[in-house]
This record gives C-alpha cells, structure tokens and sequence, in this order.
C-alpha cells in the first residue's frame, strides 16, 4: 500500500507521476531521452541497463517493467535478460555490454565507486565517451527512479503478466 493517497490505481511509477503531473511530466520526458533519444547505444540496450540497476537496487516493479521493455526492444529475449539480472558475469552479453552492465552497477553502489580502471574495461571493449556518458547517467537516474517507486511504496504487482504488458506498451509507445 503506498505511503500516500494517489490519484489513480496505477502500478508503479505511474500512479505516483499522477499525484505530481508537472513534475510527473519532466521526469516522463527525462526517461523518454535517456531510454529513446539519440545514443550509441541501442533502446534495448538502454533499457537492459535500467533493468540491471534496478534489479541491483531491488526495485521490483522498475526491474520487472524494464527487463520486460528490454526483452522486447532485443527481439523478445526475456532470457537474456533473466540472465542479465540473475548472474551478470556469466549472462550471454558482449564484452562491451558486460563492461557497461557492471559500470552502472558501480554507480547503483555509489557515483564514488566508479574507478579509473572500470572506465578503462569500458573503454577497452569498445566504449567510447558518449556510451560511457550515457551508461553512467541512466544508471544514476535509475538509482533516482528506484528510489522515488520504492520510498513511496508504489504499487507493485505480483503477476509476471502484467510486466509483460507494461513492456510491450512502453516498447510501442515510450514514456510520454
């Protein structure tokens, strides 16, 4: 139950961008850029890092709604990012996905714990300045995203089914 009279019965982060609509607003169009905009890297990709993070940060509702965004920007491979989210080191990824998958997890742990060498293994399988950029800021708002659903005890459904479909409608839609 959440921590707060909400507008809506929508799950999730839904529910409680309705209490706040101009910020509720803003926020929508910030994961909209980060998720959806211009990158090097790839919707899927994007979204199989905000997956990690959250599943790093035990938010389930963001880990389930974008591990299931991500399976359907990655041509439906819900394994993968099963996988991804069960044990990263020995998940199906490239070593560039692996390099950025385990850089946002140091920035789910703390921006502090983010070493030199971690951008060097970024670097080295591929990474450039703007894949690194955009790894660590969608990991970092990720963190923020996490931290809103879950300290107001957002609505979090039980059934698999559900994140399914929240995945197939932000895959479609995005966020706005």
């Amino acid at each position: 139950m959440p921590h707060i009279t909400l507008p809506t019965d929508a799950p999730g982060i839904r529910g409680l961008l309705d209490a706040k609509p101009a910020s509720g607003l803003r926020l929508s169009e910030l994961a909209e850029q980060l998720l959806r905009g211009d990158s090097p890297l790839t919707p899927g990709e994007r979204e199989l890092i905000a997956a990690y993070v959250s599943s790093l940060n035990r938010t389930r509702y963001c880990a389930g709604a974008h591990g299931a965004t991500a399976a359907h920007r990655l041509d439906g491979d819900f394994a993968l990012v099963e996988a991804v989210q069960t044990d990263l080191a020995t998940a199906p990824v490239t070593d560039l996905q692996r390099a950025l998958l385990r850089l946002a997890g140091k920035v789910a742990e703390s921006g502090l714990a983010v070493t030199p060498a971690d951008i060097a293994t970024a670097r080295a399988a591929g990474a450039d300045d703007e894949t690194i950029h955009d790894t660590v800021l969608i990991a970092a708002a990720f963190c923020m995203y996490n931290r809103y659903v879950d300290g107001l005890a957002a609505i979090t459904p039980d059934d698999p089914a559900t994140y399914r479909a929240i995945g197939a409608h932000l895959a479609t839609n995005g966020y706005l």
